[in-house]
């Protein structure tokens, strides 16, 4: 009876080429695995997730903490505003009293310099005609009429009341006469000057009225 033949070599070989498949067929699957499971993870990265009950909690407490802040903001402004309104009428208001204080003082001291304007005046008045173009006339003029200037820029003027309507708020009538020439209650002659500083009468005029 004829015995098998046996070869280690050749069983060996087999065996191996074996086990090399079967690695293969299990590398080969673990890629297959590996590529599926990829692809399920990025489905899932895009799915859009649920959005958790405390931050829409946390959304909702933020746009009301929002409206506190305007409302609060507005409410500030307000009161700015007030304040800047207070303000400037209190600045007017101080404004105006210190004008009064000012025009008070002022008004004191220019009713002083007045009996030196009369007296400029009466001494012009006295000078002889032939002797106005002498030069001590000629500077004592000057100086009046620079007095004068001076007067005026800050805000005194003569009424020059002759010829008005007599008006007991800026005259003083310390004579009245018929006279039939000029109408009723007309200011025939100024006396004495009066002034104005600026809307205040400085010094009434004393005049001489027709009835």
């Amino acid at each position: 009876m004829a015995k098998a033949s046996t070869n280690p070599e050749k069983t060996n070989n087999t065996a191996e080429e074996t086990v090399t498949t079967a690695t293969d067929i299990n590398e080969g699957t673990d890629v297959k695995v590996n590529e599926t499971q990829d692809v399920q993870e990025v489905k899932e990265e895009a799915r859009p997730k649920p959005v958790p009950k405390g931050s829409r909690r946390g959304s909702k407490a933020l746009v009301m903490e929002l409206e506190k802040t305007k409302e609060l903001a507005a409410d500030n402004e307000e009161k700015y505003k007030r304040l800047l309104a207070e303000f400037e009428n209190a600045r007017q208001r101080n404004e105006k009293e210190t004008k009064k204080m000012y025009d008070f003082g002022a008004k004191d001291s220019l009713e002083k310099l007045l009996p030196v304007v009369d007296n400029f005046e009466r001494a012009l008045a006295s000078i002889p005609e032939e002797d106005k173009n002498r030069a001590f006339e000629q500077g004592v003029d000057m100086i009046y009429k620079q007095l004068m200037a001076a007067f005026e820029s800050i805000g005194v003027k003569p009424m020059n009341a002759e010829g008005t309507q007599f008006d007991p708020e800026f005259h003083n009538a310390v004579i009245h006469i018929e006279d039939e020439n000029y109408g009723e209650n007309t200011v025939v002659e100024e006396m004495q000057k009066g002034y104005m500083y600026k809307d205040q009468v400085l010094r009434h005029s004393m005049v001489k009225v027709a009835n």
